[in-house]
Formats: C-alpha cells, structure tokens, sequence
C-alpha cells in the first residue's frame, strides 16, 4: 500500500470515515486511504481474502450505511487531471471533484456536465447518472458523455472499460452506481462554455402561491437550452447570507440559459413579473461559479431527505405543494425543489446505460436539517410530501436523490430501475460480482 491503513481508534481513521450527512456514520473494520490504482486492487484482494463487503467514497454524499465489519477504500487522494482540449475531454481519478475539473477545462475554453453541487466526487455522481442544471436538457446526464472507465471489479483485476471492450459491464456501471466495482479513473467529454445567462431569482415565501403556478405554466414552454427548477425554502440565520434571505422563507427559482443573453432576458420576463423579488441575481455568469444557480451547502451537516419524480406536474399538484409547504404550513424543512428535466434528458445516448429516469419530466426532492431526535419530526413532514405527490408520481428515480430510507430491498430497488433494466442488472452483477462484494449501497444483489 502506498495510501495509509487504518484501523478504528488510529489517528486519521475518523477523517477517513467522515461523510456529509452528520446524521450518518461509517464506522468500518478497516479504512484503506487509496492513494493510486494497485492500493484499490490491494484493498480488494484483501476483502475478498476476509470475504468482507467493501465501500468507496470521495466526499461521502450517499452514504447509506455504517459499512460495520467492512472495508472502505476512500480515493481522496486520487487527484489526477487531465484535460485534452483539442480532443475535448478529460480524464480524472477517482478522488477528484467537479470544481476541480471546471477550473482547469475553464482554462482552454471548456466545461464538463458537472452538477448543482461543483464540491461533489466526479465518479460517484457520473456513476449514478449526473444530472446537471446548465447542461442536462441541452445534453442530457453525464453518464451519456464517457468515453472509458478505468474499473477495479471484485476478482481485484485492473480493467480498462469501454462500450467496445466490456459491453454489459459498461452499461451497468454508468446507472448502476458502485454495484459492479471501484472505478479509479473515468474519461469524458467537455464541452466548448466559459459564460452563460443564469442565476437565481429569490422570493418572498408569501408569494409562492403566484411564483409556483407561474412557473409551472413558463417551463412548458422553455427550449431545451434553457434549464430550470423551484425550490420552497425556509433559510437558517446563517452570518453568510445577506440579510434579505437569511432566516427567511423564500421562493427560489434559478435558470440557466445556452442562448444569447438577451433571449435569456426576454424568456425569464415572465417569471421576474410573478411578484416583487427579494433577491435577482440572474445575468451574465462564468461556468466556474454554476455552483451559484442552486446554492448547495457546501459543508457536512445533519439532515433527512426524500424524494421521488413526477410524470406530470398539473395546476392540482402545485395546490397540494402549496397547501403543504405555503406560509401558513408551518412547514419544518429547509428545501423542497422542483427541477424541469425533459429535452435531451429524455433520449437515449448514443451508446445506450442503465440510467433509469429517462422519460419522466421532473424530479422533486425535500430535505430537513436537524439532529437524530428529530428524524421523526422531519421524517413525518417528508413522507407527508411524498403521499401528496403520488397521484403523479412514477416508481423510477435519479439514482443520486435515493436517501437511505429509499429502495432498501430487491423489490423497490427493482421500481427504481424498471424491471427489465433491473434484470439486466443483476445478470451484470452475477458476473462481475458473484459474491456480493459491493453490497454497502442501494444494492442489486447477483442475478
């Protein structure tokens, strides 16, 4: 090994472990600190030796179990970047994060189908579809845009991955998540954007009523370049944000536009007149601060989330959110959000992936912030939203929004992917992974 081994109770083994949601802990039997490829195929063969599951991570963004008795293999220190510009492409290890690799592909002109969160790993985001709020319904996930997966499966072999080379394996991995091994290094392509029209309207929450029903009517009309969600926020008091918007309840609706800016301008007119804004903080903006449309919190904190996806978003769901989450709800979440999806997000890719939601034209998504005691508290007000959405609701998901209380068995795991896509997982898994190596996740088990 070249990367550190540590057992629990070592100095570092608790940085190792850490993850974003507080209210969660990984607490393996050893913590393997990845520094290159053969230390991941050291940490394998010695989990298979011990017949212990293994877990990886980066940042530690879906973390759905302690990993107790287990192996985690944390790439962090795998920080490789290459960008080719006149190919269009990079190619990153594992440990590597999306601001990462928009600063450099910003350099010569290019972005990546990075996500709303730009301190999130590259491979796991990638892996479970990648959806992205500037790209995604010009260009769809960003699992659509690999070009080769560098991948450590659980006989421990190093294997270089293409649609050409390892067909099966390859459509499982992009969709399938960490099921099918640890991907140590992955190739994609960029995309020629330094600056695009975007941003984030906010408004008074009292207003969601006019905000929300106008929304729901402009988005229907929106071109593919344009992208686009809503999400009903009750802000913490927190110094960092200015004063219009701290401790309050807003409306926040955020776009981005691959258009002129002046057709940006005259497309979001609509929504600038559904009522008096708090905050604009739409125009003209480089692709190295996207990070800014969604607002993401960038630290670990404590929280429950839920979420499903919506094959249809009428006048009479709207009423429901509104009635549920509007100013005289009480509501205790901090964000619940509604993305437009659609367009490009729709089409199958040219070399077709397990990626599930395709189809479906939005996705909606609730989170609470606060300590274990209050899981049932949160917990109730999420299951609430989820129970009112369900007249259109579909069992498919975005892989990367499944919470740990989502798909923790076969059968919902199976409605998440759809049962033919799901069989084909498992198939996959039977081969690549017989013995269930990979199993601290939203788990297909061997077919």
């Amino acid at each position: 090994m070249s990367g550190p081994v540590l057992l629990p109770g070592d100095e570092g083994y608790d940085t190792e472990c850490q993850i974003y949601n507080l209210n969660l802990s990984l607490e393996p039997a050893l913590a393997v600190g990845a520094a290159d490829a053969a230390d991941v195929q050291a940490a394998i063969s010695f989990a298979a030796c011990q017949g212990r599951p293994v877990t990886v991570k980066t940042t530690g963004h879906q973390q759905v179990d302690p990993a107790r008795g287990g192996v985690l293999i944390s790439t962090r220190r795998m920080k490789g970047i290459c960008v080719d510009a006149d190919r269009r492409s990079a190619r990153v290890e594992a440990g590597v994060i999306w601001q990462e690799v928009i600063d450099r592909a910003a350099a010569v002109g290019l972005a990546p189908v990075s996500g709303s969160a730009p301190l999130v790993g590259v491979a796991g985001y990638t892996l479970g579809g990648g959806l992205s709020p500037v790209f995604g319904r010009s260009l769809g996930y960003a699992a659509d845009h690999v070009r080769s997966l560098e991948v450590v499966t659980a006989d421990a072999e190093l294997r270089h991955v293409t649609a050409e080379s390892d067909p099966e394996l390859w459509w499982a991995l992009l969709g399938g998540k960490g099921n099918f091994g640890v991907v140590t290094a992955l190739e994609f392509d960029l995309f020629p954007l330094t600056r695009f029209y975007g941003g984030g309207i906010y408004f008074p929450g009292e207003h969601l009523a006019d905000v929300l029903h106008a929304w729901r009517s402009w988005q229907s009309d929106m071109p593919e370049e344009m992208s686009s969600s809503l999400a009903v926020q009750r802000l913490p008091p927190l110094p960092e944000l200015p004063e219009p918007l701290r401790g309050a309840f807003v409306v926040h609706v955020r776009f981005a536009f691959l258009g002129p800016m002046a057709e940006g301008e005259r497309l979001i007119t609509p929504l600038r007149a559904a009522a008096p804004a708090l905050v604009d903080a739409v125009g003209e903006m480089p692709y190295t601060a996207m990070g800014a449309i969604h607002m993401d919190p960038p630290a670990p904190m404590p929280y429950y989330d839920r979420t499903t996806m919506l094959r249809a978003f009428p006048a009479e769901a709207a009423d429901k959110l509104i009635e549920l989450l509007g100013p005289g709800s009480d509501s205790p979440l901090v964000s619940v959000e509604i993305r437009m999806l659609g367009g490009a997000l729709d089409r199958e890719p040219a070399v077709p992936n397990a990626v599930s939601s395709r189809g479906l034209p939005f996705v909606l998504f609730g989170f609470g912030v606060g300590s274990p005691e209050q899981a049932g508290f949160l917990g109730g007000a999420l299951e609430e939203i989820m129970k009112a959405m369900e007249p259109w609701a579909d069992g498919r998901r975005v892989v990367n929004f499944l919470s740990v209380e989502e798909a923790t068995d076969p059968e919902r795991l199976s409605q998440v992917y759809g049962a033919e896509r799901y069989r084909r997982l498992t198939a996959a898994k039977k081969a690549y992974d017989p013995t269930n190596m990979f199993r601290v996740n939203h788990n297909i088990v061997p077919g």
